[in-house]
């Protein structure tokens, strides 16, 4: 019996470890496809002699706190009034509608071509208002911000001469970010969203494989939306769906990285759990949907591997929780059997390719800040929440997969611009999901592992279950502790 479950447990580690490393060494693609393309920087265009017709829609579901700011500056953005048109595309139940229609009108009574699209359904969510105002729209290019963005206001200027290319679909830039420095928590995140806008966006789009519009910060061609399929709601990232969708029409989509649209990062954890399990589980379902025809498309090998990993890549979720689940028992193992010392020399090998993702924060970081080197010390921060939310992940991926629904909830926005601003008398919240305990007890389980392997001399391994043992803890603690606290 113990000789089937030390075999059940290396099989198990063996794969999932060998799975993980995709993914690791496809940090490290990024990485060298970036210095590959650093100096073919996007060229420049010419300032506009003409201008086009623009629509900016914001949508907005339940944002009292955010909407005035989000339509102010809009309409601050340098471009004439009379080639302008906002839609407000507004699916609230709450104060927001009367928030949203004050500010507007008195956007209107300046000259501006300003809109409040109110729906009662919200039939699709965000993609049904998206789809609802573009049947409106008198646009031919349509920019598109969420509550919390805040659009610079050379935006358009920036971005139009761009499609002077007629095969540009879409434009998206970077996030910069307005509370990076509020918390531990919100360090940790903007310290991944750097890593993917600086590092991976910018190497897709000069490397010639298929990129993501986010769903914000962004200008799309109104031609290349309705030539994709428009928005669709089969998917809960209908931001990445419609991308690739327009890719494999012929689209180019361009990622602009000197274009800095700022927003807000979720500074309280049960949100920021809700905004991952959307994203992962959107990006399998677009998966399921889309990889098929991206395998049979007439595109290179990079860009098909690229797009693999790029659509699976939450993926890595559910394989941490494995790595987790095998840890304890792996040392056990190590411990008691002889005849698996030469199992563990082969394991070093893979464990190796862990400082991949440290390289491809760190990297991004080098070149976006001056002070980059002391922003590296809150890594243990991204970590943190990175494997401490790989249960919520895993549950979004088991949910894609299995075609179980569940409705678009939005990420609740409290206008947290500055260490003095406070998200705790705000009236939006989210709760606690039920995989909190799960977090508490792996935190144990881990923690367990620990006391084991200081028992047994095992000390390479204490700082990796370590920082398990923190990460489950730390997610499970601020869960509970944010869902209380006023």
């Amino acid at each position: 019996m113990l000789a089937v479950l030390k075999t059940s447990v290396l099989v198990t580690y063996s794969i999932v470890i060998s799975l993980l490393s995709i993914y690791v060494f496809h940090a490290l693609l990024m990485v060298i496809l970036y210095r590959r393309t650093k100096r073919k920087t996007t060229e420049s265009k010419p300032g506009m002699d003409q201008y086009p017709f623009v629509t900016v829609q914001l949508p907005v579901y339940n944002e009292k706190y955010v909407v005035e700011r989000l339509i102010d500056s809009v309409c601050r953005i340098d471009y004439p009034k009379e080639r302008l048109e906002i839609q407000v595309l507004d699916d609230s139940t709450d104060e927001t509608t009367e928030i949203a229609h004050a500010v507007s009108a008195k956007y209107t009574r300046l000259g501006y071509d300003i809109k409040l699209i109110h729906r009662d359904d919200r039939m699709g969510y965000k993609a049904g208002a998206l789809r609802n105002g573009l049947e409106r729209c008198k646009g031919e290019f349509i920019a598109i911000f969420d509550a919390d963005f805040i659009p610079p206001v050379n935006f358009l200027n920036e971005t139009l001469p761009h499609f002077r290319d007629a095969k540009v679909g879409a434009i998206q830039g970077r996030w910069s970010h307005l509370n990076d420095n509020y918390s531990f928590l919100t360090r940790g995140q903007a310290l991944g969203l750097d890593a993917h806008f600086v590092i991976e966006q910018t190497a897709r789009s000069r490397s010639g494989t298929f990129i993501n519009f986010n769903g914000t910060g962004g200008i799309w061609r109104k031609e290349a939306i309705l030539d994709a399929g428009n928005w669709q709601y089969d998917t809960l990232t209908e931001d990445l769906d419609l991308s690739y969708r327009a890719q494999l029409r012929g689209w180019n989509l361009l990622y602009l990285n000197d274009v800095v649209c700022c927003g807000e990062i979720p500074t309280e954890i049960n949100s920021l759990k809700t905004q991952q399990h959307r994203w992962a589980k959107g990006a399998i379902q677009t998966a399921k949907k889309l990889l098929p025809r991206v395998l049979r498309a007439d595109i290179s090998r990079l860009a098909k591997f690229e797009a693999f990993v790029h659509l699976t890549n939450h993926v890595a979720y559910p394989l941490m929780l494995g790595i987790t689940l095998c840890s304890v028992p792996l040392i056990v193992i190590k411990v008691n059997c002889e005849d698996a010392r030469s199992y563990f020399n082969w394991v070093t090998l893979f464990t190796i390719c862990a400082f991949g993702h440290p390289l491809f924060y760190s990297y991004a970081q080098r070149e976006l800040h001056k002070d980059w080197s002391r922003r590296l010390l809150y890594l243990p921060a991204l970590f943190a929440w990175g494997l401490g939310t790989s249960v919520t992940n895993t549950k979004a991926i088991l949910e894609g997969l299995l075609n179980i629904e569940s409705p678009f909830t939005r990420t609740p926005k409290y206008r947290i611009e500055r260490k003095g601003d406070t998200w705790q008398d705000k009236i939006y919240r989210s709760k606690p999901p039920l995989t909190t305990g799960i977090e508490f007890a792996l935190a144990f389980y881990t923690s367990a592992g620990v006391i084991y392997s200081v028992v047994h001399l095992q000390f390479l391994i204490v700082p990796f279950l370590i920082l398990l043992s923190f990460s489950f803890f730390y997610t499970g603690f601020l869960s509970v502790f944010h869902a209380v606290r006023r």
